[in-house]
């Protein structure tokens, strides 16, 4: 094959594995527009009500070292449309736990989407990472994953307008409806959540569909035997792990309670009262015809989230640019230090202050997740694949952290329990400084 022709080829694989991570960007952060509104229809604490967290990232625990074998065994291509078949199975199962108000589907429905997620973890940030040389690996991926950033951008509108514009009633409210009311109340709620993820679960099978008819570039070798004995040897590796680790946990705790944590500072009032935060909402909102009334608090505050996701977005596409630039460690280290810094100011403030600070952690988030990947990844051959489950292992931490961070704001309130995201980010700026002197 020329240079010219495999370049073609890696610009097309390029392009379709990009809309992968649109896709998952787009789904995990929809789980999180789901967190408040389970918590009211099930009337759950902060920390059971994070059982959805856990349930779609202990996922990532069972099935990364099965994937990595997997793919292993059946390639890249047959991987990626086996797990988009898993995330369409997941996003049925959404179907019958809303029809029930069945709490436990709706875990196992979780369980099996982030199962799908998984496989296309384990395959496609590596294979991006080998679609060209080593030193351009980390940014490549920061490119790749501004577009999963684009999907959690757009995730928190379709949530907010879609899966939290109507009052959830309490178990008291709804012991005094008529049969016939109460009846039509739990259809209405089953459809606010069921008809957005078959929707999604339709383009899922279209896009496995079109993945059995694309050619993909084969990159992968045999892996070398005892791969994961040499790899837990691997103090980069596993330290890579650890950061992984602590930094999915960091982003997916402050992601999934922002809503609560508005709601917490009685944001709705304030916003409502501020004519220019009501002009950002409602254009935000106009993008889907819709507007904003004086009874969607929930909602209305659902929309910021945006900036949070959106932040992550734009920051990827800036650091894309900056590791070509700078050192990736330097680059990661600076974020880590900023993203402390603006919790710090969230923690010691309210008001808008406050929301605009913790909303501004999305953006130095951008960067780490892949970035701490590709640094993890240098060096380790055809290792990589093998390297790349254990590093998808360790997104469990957006289980265990959150748990942590509910169980913490359950018993000492939000501003305490942002101390926990604080230490996780100190590990990263840490493991960022340690790579820019080349461990």
């Amino acid at each position: 094959m020329t240079s010219t022709s495999t370049n073609k080829s890696y610009k097309s694989a390029f392009i379709f594995l990009t809309i992968l991570f649109f896709l998952w960007g787009f789904i995990t952060v929809l789980v999180d527009s789901l967190v408040p509104r389970l918590k009211d229809v099930f009337e759950m604490s902060y920390a059971k009500t994070v059982l959805v967290q856990f349930a779609f990232f202990v996922a990532f625990f069972v099935f990364s070292l099965p994937a990595g074998f997997i793919l292993s065994k059946i390639g890249y291509k047959k991987g990626i449309v086996l797990g988009l078949l898993t995330m369409a199975l997941g996003c049925l199962l959404f179907y019958p736990a809303a029809a029930y108000r069945a709490f436990p589907v709706f875990l196992i429905g979780y369980f099996t989407l982030a199962g799908g997620i998984t496989i296309l973890q384990v395959a496609a940030n590596p294979y991006v990472a080998l679609l060209g040389s080593e030193d351009g690996a980390s940014s490549r991926l920061n490119l790749s994953q501004a577009f999963n950033s684009l999907g959690t951008t757009i995730a928190p509108v379709v949530g907010a307008l879609f899966l939290l514009s109507d009052s959830v009633k309490t178990s008291a409210e709804i012991d005094v409806l008529s049969a016939i009311e109460k009846s039509n109340y739990y259809i209405v709620e089953a459809e606010t959540v069921q008809t957005p993820f078959l929707w999604i679960a339709f383009f899922i099978v279209v896009l496995a569909v079109v993945f059995l008819f694309i050619k993909l570039p084969k990159l992968m070798r045999e892996s070398p035997k005892g791969g994961y004995v040499t790899l837990l040897k691997n103090k980069v590796l596993l330290m890579g792990a650890l950061g992984i680790f602590v930094y999915v946990g960091a982003e997916v705790a402050i992601g999934s309670f922002l809503v609560n944590y508005f709601s917490d500072m009685n944001l709705a009032i304030i916003i409502k009262e501020n004519e220019t935060m009501m002009h950002i909402a409602n254009t935000i909102a106009s993008t889907f015809n819709k507007t904003f009334s004086g009874s969607d608090s929930k909602s209305l505050l659902g929309i910021f989230v945006i900036f949070y996701w959106g932040g992550a977005m734009i920051g990827r596409f800036v650091g894309a640019y900056l590791n070509t630039i700078m050192m990736p460690g330097k680059v990661l280290s600076i974020f880590a230090f900023l993203a402390i810094f603006m919790i710090l100011i969230s923690m010691n403030t309210i008001g808008l202050l406050s929301m605009w600070s913790i909303l501004a952690v999305g953006l130095f988030n951008s960067i780490m997740f892949p970035t701490i990947f590709t640094l993890s990844l240098e060096g380790l051959g055809d290792l990589k694949a093998q390297a790349s489950g254990l590093l998808c292992l360790a997104i469990v931490g957006g289980a265990i952290v959150p748990f942590i961070f509910g169980s913490l704001i359950d018993g000492y309130g939000f501003k305490t329990a942002f101390i926990l995201t604080i230490l996780c980010y100190g590990y990263i700026l840490f493991y960022g400084r340690l790579k820019t002197r080349k461990i």
